[in-house]
């Protein structure tokens, strides 16, 4: 039976130099196995995680006519409020079952991206919602650096590669409310229908339901378990550009529940470099040839949110 595998990042973070060169390759082989692992320890206060949650039931509560006040039709969903059924996988034509809230990096007005990525949203109607998704943000943040370490020293990288690549990066937190499913067509509806992330890699910090499952390499669909304050790691599209593929970017889904009548939260953080990073296959992995032509990371963003139906 396969399984995810679960690390520690804290063998990484406080362990030996042979502890760490053990998680880089376990999280290596993991990446490339399965597309996912699964960190049984880590970096992330669990006391943000579970404030954030509180945060994230009183906004989704608030009726619709409120939340769409925080909707912008014409900002790609990259920042606020993202309305039920309106985003839909690549090459899907059904929306996904569910509603979101992202949350970007602030910046400041020394940084060359200031005006380039939008400004971040905040709902009055749930007044601590800011410091602590602002908190959380950041400590995510931090995390996905030392992962990105780890995964640059398996691919032969100079230690800051993709620290320097994700410093004012455009990475996200995005709150995701799956309403119950009573009363859908679920029969043609999912909650969220197969796709691959856009982004290097995402950290998703517990969701308080099952359900998401990944494409395992035979082609059959692999529950992805996870306990209360452990974090799931995936790799998307533009580690698999930058890889060549040799860290593909795995298929997954949210598939609908057995209990027609639960809610599902979840809180993915999704880590992007900076706009004018270059997706450029790196020498390690050319191997026979580059299978897609340089593109910069900014570019591959408004390519990819055209295509699920933010723009």
């Amino acid at each position: 039976m396969r399984k995810v595998p679960e690390l520690s990042l804290l063998s990484y973070v406080n362990g030996t130099s042979n502890d760490q060169s053990k998680f880089v390759d376990d999280l290596f082989r993991g990446l490339k196995d399965y597309g996912f692992i699964v960190l049984s320890d880590h970096t992330v206060d669990q006391k943000k995680v579970d404030l954030a949650y509180d945060m994230v039931h009183d906004f989704f509560a608030l009726d619709a006519k409120t939340k769409l006040q925080y909707h912008d039709p014409k900002g790609g969903g990259q920042r606020g409020y993202t309305p039920y059924k309106t985003e839909h996988a690549k090459d899907q034509k059904a929306p996904d079952l569910k509603e979101f809230w992202h949350v970007g990096r602030d910046l400041d007005s020394s940084s060359v991206y200031f005006n380039e990525y939008p400004k971040n949203v905040w709902p009055i109607e749930v007044p601590e919602f800011k410091n602590v998704m602002s908190e959380l943000y950041q400590s995510m943040d931090a995390s996905s650096v030392v992962l990105l370490e780890a995964i640059g020293r398996a691919l032969d990288l100079p230690k800051d590669y993709f620290k320097e690549m994700v410093n004012d990066g455009n990475s996200i937190l995005r709150v995701i409310h799956y309403p119950p499913t009573k009363g859908e067509d679920v029969s043609s509806h999912i909650r969220a229908a197969a796709h691959e992330d856009i982004n290097l890699i995402t950290l998703l910090v517990g969701a308080t339901s099952s359900g998401l499952e990944l494409l395992d390499r035979d082609g059959k669909w692999l529950p992805v378990e996870s306990s209360p304050g452990q974090i799931v790691v995936d790799t998307g599209d533009m580690m698999a550009r930058l890889t060549n593929d040799v860290l593909p970017a795995t298929t997954h889904r949210v598939v609908n529940p057995d209990n027609d009548g639960e809610a599902r939260f979840s809180m993915p953080f999704f880590v992007h470099p900076h706009s004018k990073a270059s997706l450029k296959v790196i020498p390690s992995c050319v191997g026979e040839g580059e299978k897609w032509p340089e593109i910069t990371a900014g570019d591959f963003l408004i390519q990819r949110l055209k295509e699920i139906g933010l723009m």
